[in-house]
């Protein structure tokens, strides 16, 4: 990969009520290190938060191409329940995985990494809802407000929001 090459990460948020902190404050530490960011969605355009705010989606979910980036990050809030049972957001963690490529969810969003099957023998933690679903996934559930395992970073709310991304920059910058 050139290293000239400014990193891309896709922040996947659901098509409503995503929790904003996750959003911006992860947005926010990406950029903050020369990272290009691009909302998905399962619809385009303005969507709103569960504290009001306001993001772009750029590009659908069933449109968004692995390849086209170097981390894929699943935003939770409430919303993010949709891509529980979604097999193409399932998809798209198991080829961002396959691909190794840094895969991180925060809040109720880890669910997805479970529900995709690529959480057993991971070290993670979520919102404290999803606990269960995580160790049934069979996930060394921490608890801790952010957890990096390899290329499997998770984070358990709003208040880990700035660490989950400065973690993700992090995992960037160690990549080949």
């Amino acid at each position: 990969m050139d290293s000239a090459k400014a990193k891309r990460v896709v922040l996947i948020i659901p098509s409503e009520n995503f929790r904003d902190e996750e959003l911006f404050e992860t947005k926010k530490a990406l950029e903050k290190a020369a990272v290009e960011t691009v909302i998905a969605s399962t619809r385009t355009g303005i969507i709103k938060g569960m504290l009001a705010g306001k993001a772009e989606a750029a590009i659908l979910v069933s449109d968004l191409k692995v390849d086209d980036y170097d981390a894929v990050v699943f935003i939770g809030g409430s919303g993010a329940k949709e891509y529980f049972d979604s097999e193409v957001a399932r998809d798209i963690a198991r080829q961002a995985a396959d691909k190794k490529k840094v895969l991180a969810a925060i809040c109720i969003a880890p669910a997805v990494l479970a529900n995709a099957g690529l959480l057993d023998g991971v070290r993670a933690t979520s919102f404290a809802s999803e606990r269960t679903r995580l160790q049934k996934a069979g996930a060394r559930y921490t608890g801790a407000d952010v957890e990096r395992d390899g290329l499997v970073i998770t984070a358990s709310g709003p208040k880990a929001a700035k660490q989950f991304g400065k973690t993700i920059t992090e995992a960037l910058g160690n990549r080949q």
